[in-house]
């Protein structure tokens, strides 16, 4: 097998002829392709308005004289009604009613590409080897000319940009010009970093933007007073960009409010300092590092399926070094939610102080809920744990993930596309070395185990001596502890109850510190586990309390 190469900038003649020099079959190419999409659709807010939707005037009552009530509303309703149906249906709507003829220039219009399809979009996300459907990357110029604007809300998602430039630096002029709220743009590959033309950064008027898929513009060449000052939430899906434009964002966003970063080709390298910063979610990236420096409204910070830098050397060198991300954490004052933390791939800074083992740590008081995806297998990675639970004596809710992965590379034929974690043998206490039997005794009291920790959720117990150790502690030390919700491992089921009781008993010894607390066991439901569960959709809505506590899903 050929070297492997990584897709930023490889076109795709030299895709095939890669391929090809190595013996794959070029079907893999577009296979790869739709995983890439998949994760980035998931990723991807739900349009406001939906072609399903109920939409039957049957039973509603007609006015003397012939005339429906719906149509006596007031222009300035009608017009919002309007600004709730796809745009298809509010066209066809106008023309049947002469009454609504005139509002459907006025009214706010909703675009979504998908909706402009025979079957409305029923069918999803167009795969990859599917014709670029030139049909409703024409219904979309015409929408977007013919009405006057503004637009409540722009998706376009099913074309392939490389097909149509001209089109695009159109369609974002007269968005520009006309005004949308919010806008989610996509470009279906192939190139995956085919570059954004600059003009986006004067749309002032977006609330939501989401981008996938594409190469951020040099913002080298973007007028310093170009800026989002409405722009609430920010989406940049498997974007290809300097540190330098990534700045340059976030410093023109200046009420932004929920941030997401999912997938990266090169090492993230975040800095924060937002006055109204609440969420920030990164996920499928190599995160080289993120610095919280000063976000006083910051709530949730979410790491998910996390690659360390390291690692992306590693493959190119072929070793297994796994080098390590940092994340630093200075003022954050209403930091409440805070995971996947992953101890031994991750090092973790408080007030500039790195945490290591022995050190008297930094503290975040604020913090509530932790998760952590902790291989304990590894001595490196559990010895490392104490010292990452001081950083946070409030902490009332823990979930930890029992980490089986290593990380490996997911490939487009010899093409690496993006680190991700995938199945593979769990690590030996053997190969790494033990903890000793008394490393948590011998290490102290830890104060959010000890004074203020009520629950623990552990998930994929696969009973190792290392797993039944480190809940022995918890269990005897917690003095508050209310509630341990065990997720068994599906595999420890494959040979019967018997084995499943065997792995529990070291557990009937526990003292427990609290005789009240509850403990509940569950079959875990997972046959191949990858990462932790994790929803992104979830994560970023306060209306729930415990994002991580998603028992649901297994």
């Amino acid at each position: 097998m050929g070297e492997p190469q990584f897709i930023i900038g490889t076109p795709m003649s030299d895709m095939l002829a890669g391929m090809e020099r190595d013996g794959r079959d070029p079907a893999t190419l577009d296979l790869g392709s739709n995983y890439l999409l998949y994760f980035l659709y998931d990723y991807l807010p739900h349009p406001p308005v939906s072609p399903a939707a109920t939409r039957s005037l049957s039973g509603v009552p007609w006015a003397p004289g012939g005339l429906d009530r719906i149509s006596r509303l007031p222009d300035a309703l009608l017009a919002e009604i309007l600004s709730r149906l796809p745009a298809k249906d509010a066209a066809r709507t106008s023309a049947l009613a002469s009454r609504w003829r005139p509002l459907w220039r006025s009214a706010p219009l909703s675009l979504v590409d998908g909706h402009l399809l025979p079957d409305g979009g029923a069918a999803g996300q167009l795969p990859i080897g599917v014709p670029s459907p030139r049909a409703v990357t024409a219904a979309v110029s015409r929408i977007l000319a013919a009405h006057p604007g503004p637009f409540r809300c722009v998706h376009l998602t099913r074309t392939t940009m490389e097909e149509h430039r001209g089109e695009i630096s159109r369609w974002l002029d007269i968005l520009v010009a006309k005004g949308v709220q919010e806008l989610v743009f996509v470009n279906r590959p192939w190139p995956i970093d085919l570059r954004l033309p600059a003009t986006l950064f004067g749309c002032a008027s977006l609330t939501r933007l989401y981008l996938g898929l594409w190469r951020l513009p040099d913002t080298a060449a973007v007028p310093c007073g170009a800026r989002f000052p409405n722009l609430k939430e920010l989406g940049l899906c498997m974007t290809v960009m300097e540190d330098r434009d990534l700045a340059f964002m976030l410093e023109r966003c200046p009420v932004l409010e929920f941030l997401v970063l999912m997938g990266s080709q090169t090492g993230v390298r975040l800095r924060l300092v937002s006055q109204r910063l609440r969420c920030v979610q990164l996920g499928h990236a190599l995160l080289e590092y993120i610095d919280v420096v000063d976000a006083p409204s910051l709530e949730r910070l979410f790491f998910w399926e996390i690659v360390p830098p390291g690692k992306l050397k590693s493959f190119r060198k072929r070793n297994n070094d796994n080098g390590s991300s940092m994340i630093k954490i200075g003022r954050a004052p209403n930091l409440r939610v805070l995971g996947y933390i992953q101890p031994g791939q991750q090092e973790l800074g408080i007030n500039n102080t790195v945490v290591v083992a022995g050190s008297k740590e930094k503290i975040v008081p604020s913090v509530k809920i932790l998760a952590m995806e902790v291989q304990f297998g590894d001595r490196n990675a559990v010895k490392k744990v104490p010292g990452f639970l001081r950083c946070f004596p409030n902490l009332e809710t823990l979930h930890v993930y029992v980490k089986l992965v290593n990380f490996t590379t997911y490939c487009i034929g010899s093409f690496a596309i993006l680190c991700y974690t995938s199945m593979s043998p769990s690590i030996s206490e053997e190969s790494t070395g033990k903890v000793s039997p008394k490393f948590w005794q011998e290490g102290g009291p830890i104060k959010c185990v000890v004074q203020s920790m009520k629950k623990v959720f552990f998930y994929e117990f696969h009973g190792s001596r290392s797993e039944v150790a480190f809940l022995k502690f918890i269990a005897e030390n917690g003095r508050v502890l209310e509630q341990m919700v065990l997720l068994v491992a599906n595999e420890c089921f494959s040979s019967g109850n018997d084995n499943v009781r065997a792995k529990l008993k070291p557990l009937a010894s526990v003292k427990w510190n609290n005789q009240a607390c509850k403990v509940q066991l569950f079959k875990s439901r997972r046959t191949n586990p990858g990462g932790p569960v994790y929803s992104n959709k979830i994560a970023s809505d306060f209306g729930f309390a415990d994002p991580f506590d998603l028992l649901g899903h297994y």
